[in-house]
């Protein structure tokens, strides 16, 4: 396949939804060359779903293969093993070999949606990584030092607390680093959070003779709360949720988020999302430009049609399906546990009460149904509890 050099794809792929890149100029050049470049990207399963938010530097891998880039997509079965430490401000549980193995059944599909699998080279680092002798990972971890590591951010705040780092967390970005080396990347693509284990590939690629990569770090998408959106916090939008569920979700964002998600989440050209952004400031009803978004990402993962039906669905719910004009309505504060509050306002009995309830799906949220019982509330939402039972929350 020919390389495509256009400079407006180029320049769009180093601009939007992009944190960081190192180093630019050298990027910039690879890509003007015409020459192929290897790009990579890798996901630890630590859940079996990829949301929304990891999708956007997946969005972002799959521009380089339009451009006609070879894309290297790792699952990173041996690393999820170790624990990646970013961003964390405490000690992250490893995960067994089962866990994984079960995270790891539907990964190819969820990739599948974004980039052509066919296309690319799908690899599980366990392949490499588990040769590994521990002369070799001595070898690696000569390109640190100690102050290297306790500097890193999220490791100083939590040395300052007194809280314990382990020796295996510092192991990672070794790990991630050699991935590098063993695929002979270009390029690595990444989240803002993973910059610490994206610039390792460079020292690990430079102390086994090989080119230094380049690095793009893609900007965070916040979870429906505000929040960083984390599995472990309910306050995610899988790839795999269906449409209605999908559409459902997007409704919940914060309004102030809005402009975040259509840039990060959508192909919408940037001029259009400038015209949104120009009618939000102008008064237009964020709740419609807010079905818009919603149609626009599900139709990314599904169809048009699907979209349209889960709009359809959407305000048949809350227009026609007996919900009363007069709803209670509760302020709380973003983040807030669904269930503490019901359970406060006295409009469930019990958190027994409510584990029943969620088991039985018999709640829904913005007409889906809930099945994360730790769900928080975010921006302005319906709540249907049983078959009569309504309270909006709102929250900011």
């Amino acid at each position: 396949m020919e390389i495509d050099t256009n400079s407006e794809k180029i320049n769009r792929l180093l601009t939007r939804g992009v944190e960081e890149i190192f180093v630019k100029e050298s990027l910039q050049n690879k890509l003007c060359s015409g020459r192929e470049l290897r790009v990579k990207l890798g996901f630890d399963p630590t859940s079996p779903y990829v949301h929304i938010g990891r999708a956007v530097v997946l969005w972002k891998l799959r521009e380089f293969q339009e451009l006609g880039h070879k894309i290297i997509f790792i699952v990173g079965d041996f690393t999820a093993l170790i624990g990646d430490p970013s961003d964390k401000l405490e000690k992250r549980p490893a995960l067994t070999a089962e866990q994984i193995k079960e995270n790891t059944k539907y990964y190819k599909k969820q990739v599948g949606k974004i980039i052509d699998i066919k296309k690319a080279e799908f690899k599980f680092n366990s392949r490499w990584l588990k040769k590994l002798n521990f002369s070799d990972v001595a070898e690696l971890a000569e390109c640190f030092s100690v102050q290297q590591m306790s500097h890193r951010r999220n490791f100083a705040d939590r040395m300052e607390k007194g809280e314990e780092i382990s020796l295996r967390e510092f192991l990672y970005p070794l790990m991630q680093g050699y991935d590098s080396v063993e695929v002979k990347a270009d390029v690595e693509l990444g989240g803002f959070d993973q910059l610490f284990n994206l610039k390792a590939g460079r020292i690990i690629q430079k102390h086994y003779g090989q080119p230094e990569q380049d690095i793009m770090a893609g900007a965070m998408l916040p979870g429906t709360d505000g929040r960083k959106m984390s599995s472990s916090w309910g306050n995610v939008i899988n790839i795999l949720d269906k449409p209605g569920d999908m559409y459902g979700k997007i409704m919940s964002i914060r309004d102030d988020l809005i402009i975040k998600y259509f840039t990060l989440c959508t192909r919408l050209p940037e001029e259009e999302i400038s015209k949104i952004e120009e009618g939000l400031k102008g008064g237009e009803n964020p709740r419609d430009i807010k079905m818009r978004l919603a149609r626009e990402i599900v139709a990314l993962y599904y169809s048009e049609k699907k979209a349209r039906v889960a709009e359809k669905n959407f305000i048949k719910t809350f227009r026609n399906r007996g919900v009363p004009e007069e709803i209670k309505t509760v302020h709380a504060a973003a983040g807030c546990a669904l269930a503490d509050i019901l359970v406060e306002e006295k409009i469930i009995s019990s958190k027994s009460d409510w584990w029943r309830l969620v088991e039985g799906g018999g709640i829904e949220i913005n007409g889906s149904v809930v099945k994360d019982a730790r769900v928080v509330v975010s921006g302005e939402q319906l709540v249907r509890i049983g078959k009569k039972r309504f309270v909006k929350i709102i929250s900011n």
